[in-house]
């Protein structure tokens, strides 16, 4: 068994602080534009703004990664090119890429560039991963939250490019990288601009007896009691009317991911890193989840076999994550 590595997101500086300080091996990160699949207005970094987090990153000797994982259109590809040469000329440990042409791109002009796949390229069978490595040279992939733990060891049994996974934070339902629910709504896709919600299409709207309506592009995605915590205001994660006339959540219940109970199993797996979701949440967060896992991680792999959740990880993922509620979703179907 291999020690996994913890990976920390951050959209801003004081995030890439808590986590580093929080025990992260590395963290990912994005630029202020469309390259980015967390593009929302008031986060992520200028080059400017990345000189002293990568400052204190370096001081504290750990990593960080680029995330270059939307799909350019056929006029805008010289923008994610130029992303790429800035995340070299940063020196990132490594960049994160969805895209084929980019890809190729990255590989071509810097051979002996550390390319990660990213979640939002949906390769999901060692098949898909080994056609990526053979053509562009991945020495990672990050994996859709989409596969068991058994089928994530017999992908790895079938592969030497390195497995991550996400561990805590938003779960995703739909197929990464594919989906077109938001720009069914606003015209506007995730895969393009980086964004499930722009916020200039989202409206929280109070209610004269209490409790909010959450709308995207006026249309209505929730109706939240007075006492009723709000979800992300995403198409997969509202509530509609289902032909009996109930009012429910059709596609997801408002809950996150957490996969600290099965963590010896992916360790065991031989998966190489374990992923944070959520560059958009908070500091807090950010160091809450980024603590909460290291301290697993060391835990069980000092010894796996005595392994237990503490109780205080519970309680400080509950009290974060979105709905206060809990799933491993798809690592555990039978």
């Amino acid at each position: 068994m291999t020690k996994p590595e913890v990976i920390a997101p951050a959209g801003n500086l004081a995030s890439l602080r808590a986590a580093v300080d929080s025990g992260a091996d590395a963290v990912y990160l994005g630029f202020s534009d469309s390259t980015n699949a967390r593009n929302f207005e008031g986060l992520n970094f200028t080059p400017e703004e990345l000189e002293d987090g990568i400052k204190y990153i370096r001081s504290k000797g750990r990593k960080f990664f680029v995330a270059i994982n939307t799909f350019p259109q056929a006029d805008a590809v010289p923008k994610w090119y130029k992303a790429v040469d800035l995340a070299m000329e940063l020196s990132a440990d490594a960049v994160i890429i969805a895209n084929i042409g980019v890809l190729k791109y990255a590989r071509d002009k810097y051979p002996q560039a550390n390319l990660h796949l990213s979640t939002q390229a949906s390769s999901s069978n060692y098949e898909s991963i080994n056609f990526y490595k053979k053509h562009f040279g991945i020495k990672r992939v990050v994996l859709p939250r989409v596969l068991t733990v058994e089928e994530i060891k017999h992908l790895r049994e079938r592969t030497d490019v390195e497995i991550e996974v996400f561990a805590l934070g938003g779960l995703c339902i739909n197929i990464e990288g594919r989906c077109y629910l938001s720009s069914f709504v606003t015209g506007a896709s995730t895969n393009t601009e980086g964004a499930c919600s722009p916020s200039r299409f989202v409206r929280f709207i109070s209610e004269p007896a209490g409790g909010m309506s959450i709308t995207l592009n006026n249309m209505t995605l929730n109706r939240l009691g007075k006492n009723e915590s709000s979800p992300y205001p995403t198409c997969c994660k509202g509530r509609y009317t289902k032909p009996d006339g109930s009012y429910a959540y059709v596609f997801e219940d408002p809950e996150s991911l957490n996969v600290l109970q099965i963590l010896p199993g992916l360790m065991d797996a031989g998966v190489a890193a374990l992923k944070i979701e959520g560059r958009q949440r908070t500091k807090t967060y950010v160091a809450a989840m980024t603590g909460v896992l290291r301290d697993a991680v060391d835990s069980c792999f000092k010894d796996a076999a005595a392994y237990k959740v503490r109780p205080e990880w519970s309680s400080k993922t509950v009290a974060t994550f979105e709905g206060t509620n809990e799933t491993l979703g798809s690592y555990l179907v039978k």
